[in-house]
């Protein structure tokens, strides 16, 4: 899959290259990597809110990448997505019920007054606002940061999507809760059977929300695989460094020099042959190739030349 922006006459900025990836469904897999590797770009493309210069989007067996009209109507009920901003993705002039029985108006107008309100108490129960009721008559102002966020999650749950994007949805959140919201949404995978692709720049989050992880640097996938396998295991120089960054958890080691093995860390990304050649400590010849993922171990593929 390919997908670019003008920047000008003549000249366009690829945000992603040549992506393939595979999302298991009833699983919740991860997509890593840091601002501007084109993670939201291809949540996005999922989604149809953009269209890829190229390529094509395989959901449920179905090509949608052409969709239109009720065909497009009929996936993006299957398909909702969860921001990162709880604060600016709910209408601060609506009560929660309201906000909530959107979607639901929009794809089940057969459902009677009862029906609606039954499906709202529900959902907002699932998320762990209770007692529902009260929480469905408040506005987003009344609500707090992780409040808001699982308000977002029930309006996204009423329609019973089998697949939730979770843009960055815990980044704004306090420390202390985010470990509330990913538990919620690995509850839903489990219970709802729901296909959860969770995108985030945070490895930490990622170990514990995810089943598969794919790193994307530049917009090209540079490692997947089983989250424990590539996290215990990294095997392209990019995965190493993220690593590498992570907090030190042990206190006795924490005035330890740590040594990041990425170089150059202000160069930009190649625009040919591997995009990670010029921040990689191992760089050769060869790299002046693009490299194309490989298996290496049984689910584990990685996009290098070493």
């Amino acid at each position: 899959m390919f997908s670019s922006f003008n920047l000008g006459k003549r000249n366009y900025k690829k945000v992603l290259d040549g992506v393939s990836l595979l999302i298991p469904e009833g699983r919740v897999s991860v997509l890593v990597g840091e601002s501007g590797s084109g993670k939201t770009t291809l949540a996005r493309i999922i989604l149809r809110a953009t269209d890829p210069d190229s390529g094509s989007i395989i959901f449920d067996g179905n090509d949608i990448t052409k969709k239109a009209g009720q065909d497009l109507r009929n996936f993006r009920k299957q398909a909702q997505m969860i921001h990162q901003d709880p604060y600016s993705s709910l209408n601060p002039l609506m009560k929660v019920f309201d906000i909530i029985k959107e979607p639901i108006d929009f794809f089940y107008k057969q459902y009677s007054k009862e029906q609606r309100i039954k499906k709202i108490l529900t959902v907002l129960d699932e998320v762990y606002l209770k007692p529902s009721s009260e929480f469905a008559e408040k506005y987003p102002h009344m609500l707090s940061g992780g409040e808001r966020q699982r308000v977002a999650i029930a309006r996204s749950l009423v329609i019973e999507p089998k697949l939730i994007i979770a843009d960055e949805p815990v980044s704004m959140l306090d420390v202390s809760i985010r470990a509330q919201i990913l538990d919620i949404l690995r509850q839903l995978s489990i219970k709802r059977k729901i296909t959860i692709f969770y995108i985030t720049h945070d490895l930490i989050t990622s170990r514990y929300i995810g089943d598969e992880i794919s790193v994307m640097y530049a917009g090209n996938i540079v490692e997947t695989g089983p989250i424990n396998e590539i996290l215990s295991n990294p095997l392209h120089p990019y995965t190493q460094g993220l690593l590498d960054a992570v907090s030190e958890p042990k206190f006795e080691n924490i005035d330890k020099e740590k040594i990041i093995r990425i170089k150059n860390f202000d160069s930009m990304a190649s625009e040919s042959g591997c995009k990670f050649i010029n921040k990689c400590p191992y760089s050769m010849d060869i790299c002046k190739n693009e490299p194309k993922l490989k298996r290496i171990e049984k689910n584990h593929n990685v996009s290098c030349f070493i």
